[in-house]
């Protein structure tokens, strides 16, 4: 598998990039342990003109400063205290677009996947949702800020695709806050995927 250049996570259109890193491959390696999934669903999050990211109005914490280095590293937050959400950051230095990775399909070191999530058998709740990937995957958030060009965190393109006709654009889940930015077109889910989180209808 070919890693993804650096010049991929710069590209300016974050919806774009949401969109086309479906079917490729995250990988992680902690220590030995290896693991990869192929990419079933993704969000795109455009900065400071979108009411549903953390970056809206330019908003800059500690937490957030992370969204605005150049693309090709990783943000990772946490939600409800619990869940940690790995975020892939995209485009120029200083605007803050990132693409949150939701759902993949598992493919090697499923049995590392299934120890960080405590389960006994491979089932579609193990990487459905970003909290579930996340952890699976093995991904905190003491890895904001890691470089997606390195060892431990990494997407590859294998060559594989998927048809226009098998994606699906809809809008994003959980961010009824945002008001009308809630129904733009920002989620891209694999039409019919096991893996991928949110509604069943949605999914169709």
């Amino acid at each position: 598998m070919k890693p993804l250049s650096i010049s991929f996570y710069r590209q300016t259109d974050v919806v774009q990039v949401a969109a086309q890193l479906l079917g490729k491959v995250l990988h992680t390696r902690w220590d030995n342990e290896h693991c990869y999934a192929r990419i079933v669903e993704t969000e795109a999050y455009n900065g400071v003109v979108d009411k549903a990211s953390h970056a809206y109005g330019n908003r800059r914490t500690n937490r957030t400063e992370t969204m605005y280095a150049t693309g090709g590293i990783a943000y990772v937050y946490l939600c409800y205290g619990m869940h940690h959400l790995f975020n892939v950051v995209t485009g120029k230095k200083d605007v803050p677009q990132a693409v949150l990775i939701r759902a993949a399909e598992p493919m090697f070191g499923i049995e590392h996947m299934l120890e960080r999530r405590n389960k006994k058998q491979l089932d579609a709740t193990l990487t459905k949702g970003p909290g579930s990937l996340a952890q699976a995957m093995g991904i905190h958030t003491l890895h904001s800020g890691e470089s997606l060009t390195g060892q431990q965190i990494w997407i590859a393109d294998d060559g594989f695709s998927y048809n226009e006709s098998d994606i699906i654009a809809t809008p994003r889940i959980g961010v009824d806050y945002a008001g009308e930015d809630a129904l733009l077109p920002y989620r891209f889910i694999v039409k019919g995927n096991k893996f991928v989180s949110g509604k069943t209808a949605q999914n169709r």
